[in-house]
Formats: C-alpha cells, sequence, structure tokens
C-alpha cells in the first residue's frame, strides 16, 4: 500500500481521502478548514499541520481545491508541494482549473524532478462518497500506469486522455454539454407546463426517444421521473449552480484562447451568471428550471 498526502479535504476530497484509506493506503491530509479536517481525521485520515508536513515521505499526492490560483499557488509557491515532496513522488491533481495552470504547474512539476497529472473527476459528492467517480487523466503513459490503481480506489472510470491538460480539457468539453443539456431540458419540461402536457409523460416520451439524454434520464429537473436527483429534494446539491458556472466560464477562457466557435456554451454560461446573481448559487444547478419558468 502507498503511503498518500492528501491537500484539500473539503465535500469532495475528504470523501475521496476516506476511500483510500478504506482501501488500506496510508493517508495525511491537510485542510485550511478545521471542519474539514475533523471530518477527515474521522474517516482514518491522519493530520498534518501543514503541506509539508503532509507530503512528508508521501510516494503519491493528491490534490483537490477550489482554482486554479490555489493549485499554482499550493504546487509552486513557499512551502508548496514542489518544495517539500521529494523528488520521483507522483503528483496527481483532481481540481477542475483551467487548462493553462494545468500545464504550468505540470511543466514546473517536471522541472522539480516529479511526474503530475491532472485528473479531474465527474460524478458529484455522491460519487466521491460512493468511489464511483470518473477521472478524466492527463500526463504521460508511465505516470498514468502508476496512479490508475490508487485512482481505482476512488473512482468507478478511470480515462487516460492524453498528454498534460488534457484531463482539464476533456472535463470542460464534458461540462459544457452538460450545462447547455441541463438547460434545454429544462426548457422543455417549462414549456410542457405552459402546454398542459404532464411531466412524468414528458419523460417517459423523451427518455425513450430522441430527447434522451443524461440531464433528463439521470438528473430530471422537475420531481417525480428521477426519485434520486435534486428537484426531489428543492434543489439541494448535488452539483451547485455557482460550481457549473465556473466550468462554463472555464470552458468559454479555453474556447477563447483555441479560437473556438461555443455560441450555444457562451450562452448557457451567461444564463448560468444571470441565475447566480439572483442568489442561487448554492443551488443545485439543475434548479435553473425556475428560472425558465419566469421565476427563482
Amino acid at each position: 500500500m502507498a503511503r498518500i498526502g492528501f491537500i484539500g479535504l473539503g465535500n469532495m476530497g475528504g470523501p475521496m481521502a476516506a476511500n483510500l484509506v478504506k482501501a488500506g493506503h496510508s493517508v495525511t491530509g491537510f485542510d485550511l478548514m478545521p471542519d474539514n479536517m475533523a471530518r477527515a481525521i474521522s474517516g482514518g485520515v491522519a493530520a498534518a499541520p501543514d503541506i509539508a508536513g503532509a507530503v512528508a515521505g508521501a510516494e503519491i499526492v493528491v490534490t483537490m481545491l477550489p482554482a486554479g490560483a490555489h493549485v499554482r499557488q499550493v504546487y509552486t509557491g513557499p512551502g508548496g508541494i514542489l518544495a517539500s515532496a521529494a523528488k520521483g513522488t507522483l503528483l496527481i491533481d483532481s481540481s477542475t482549473i483551467d487548462v493553462a495552470s494545468a500545464r504550468a504547474v505540470a511543466a514546473a512539476a517536471a522541472e522539480a524532478g516529479m511526474a503530475m497529472l491532472d485528473a479531474p473527476v465527474s460524478g458529484g459528492t455522491g460519487g466521491a462518497e460512493a468511489g464511483t467517480l470518473t477521472f478524466m487523466v492527463g500526463g504521460d503513459d508511465s505516470a498514468f500506469a502508476k496512479a490508475e490503481p490508487v485512482l481505482q480506489k476512488m473512482g468507478k472510470t478511470i480515462v487516460h486522455a492524453g498528454g498534460p491538460g488534457n484531463g482539464q480539457a476533456a472535463k470542460i468539453c464534458n461540462n459544457m454539454v452538460l450545462g447547455i443539456s441541463m438547460i434545454a431540458v429544462s426548457e422543455a419540461f417549462a414549456l410542457a407546463e405552459k402546454l398542459g402536457l404532464d411531466h412524468q409523460k414528458l419523460f417517459d416520451i423523451s427518455s425513450k426517444s430522441s430527447g434522451q439524454c443524461w440531464a433528463l434520464t439521470t438528473y430530471c429537473p422537475v420531481p417525480g421521473p428521477v426519485p434520486a436527483s435534486p428537484a426531489n429534494r428543492e434543489y439541494t446539491p448535488g452539483f451547485t449552480a455557482a460550481m457549473m458556472l465556473k466550468d462554463m466560464k472555464l470552458a468559454q477562457e479555453a474556447a477563447s484562447l483555441a479560437n473556438a466557435t461555443t455560441p450555444l456554451g457562451a450562452q448557457a454560461a451567461q444564463l448560468y451568471s444571470l441565475y447566480c446573481s439572483q442568489g442561487q448559487g448554492n443551488m443545485d444547478f439543475s434548479g435553473i428550471i425556475k428560472m425558465m419558468r419566469g421565476n427563482r
């Protein structure tokens, strides 16, 4: 079993670290928030006082952080991972960040004598707790081969997407599809309501025909047809609208840098921005159907 350092023990990182402990790995973690540390300790993670303490003696370091700026600071800042970990340590960043930051930090890690993978996830807090996450991994083949057995203890589907940054590219493209499709499904249900068509009838038809998609069949934005969807618990997340907006903005930043045309993605980003500006950022992103109806 491996000695693993884990930085970022929040709603996603905490359960992921706990699953590594359950699998028999020795995990030492650090988080700035005392409540996150307390939950991680209850899950079997050994507490470290800082980043250096978490990575001392680690063979593998995993990070789950909010944004690219945090990843750059935690890895390349004073007292950060690259300054504290031993050469040869395998670094896995599971944050969802911009592609440029992922590639820049991977290059810095290589200069420091460490292999790095960007490995963002899909599956939300439920997937983190159940160990069923999907990992989209960018980095070289040898690093991926070493990381895969560890990632399998936290996820169900592990996909090597290519070189450094390609995991992040896959994540933002995937979530752009999700963000757009949730708006489309929400518009369809809002229209059906105006036309007097029952929610379940629309679901039964669309889920078996050309309207079928994950946003409909797994995460339906109206209560009833999919009992596990957040719509059945007043849109308690799940995956917050603020997090979806973050991912939609990342997709637009990447599209701009790549000179790619994404008009639906751009419009969807504007709609999630408007929804969040109405004070709904902490609600599940599927709650955007309320805005499609003209209410909050």
